[in-house]
């Protein structure tokens, strides 16, 4: 069913995204968004867009604005679980988890090529959080708490700069591993942390 269809039929819509696949430490965090009729035509919406296209500051000030008036679900899959999952399957199970934290059957739209397992009819859109309002919302809500969660890690391990790069292999991330070795958050199945010895 295409997009315009969907919305002629006036089916509840969820949008699901995640934030976090390629980072070598921390979880994969999703996040689901469904837009209350009341809610949806409020101004913040002519800002919502995928999040990758927002600053921080941005994506910081329409955060509690979706959260406030939309229903939504936000949720993670860890390090380990990445490792023992593998990141795809991983981050499917993120999308999942997020959908069941007190959603109702609907139609679920989910960014990209792939549909996790959902009690619901179910889409992928590929570059949905460019198309789909829900999925940009999903999109922002994820990559805030994924920030937020690395930035709280940061204050454990603060040697790799994850309050900078969020996880991600920047050269300072990469030096640093090289340094220290892996932390409890890093994905060893991931190539540059599993091709790191053990810190002594």
């Amino acid at each position: 069913m295409d997009l315009s269809t969907i919305r002629r039929s006036n089916v509840p819509v969820y949008g699901i995204d995640e934030a976090g696949r390629g980072p070598l430490a921390g979880p994969v965090v999703a996040a689901c968004v469904f837009v209350p009729p009341a809610a949806q035509d409020l101004a913040f919406w002519s800002g919502v867009t995928d999040s990758k296209k927002l600053s921080a500051k941005k994506r910081e000030l329409l955060f509690p604005l979706i959260q406030q008036h939309c229903v939504c679900g936000i949720a993670q899959a860890s390090a380990q679980e990445i490792d023992d999952l593998n990141i795809h399957h991983a981050t499917l199970l993120a999308m999942r988890r997020a959908y069941l934290e007190g959603r109702d059957d609907a139609l679920a739209l989910i960014d990209g090529k792939f549909v996790p397992d959902l009690p619901c009819p179910a889409q992928a859109v590929v570059k949905g959080d460019s198309k789909v309002r829900e999925i940009a919302a999903a999109s922002i809500l994820a990559k805030v708490t994924r920030d937020r969660i690395m930035a709280a890690l940061h204050a454990d391990h603060p040697c790799y700069g994850w309050d900078r790069n969020a996880g991600y292999g920047t050269a300072e991330h990469r030096a640093a591993l090289f340094r220290h070795g892996p932390s409890p958050h890093h994905r060893r199945s991931f190539a540059p942390v599993k091709a790191l010895r053990p810190a002594a």
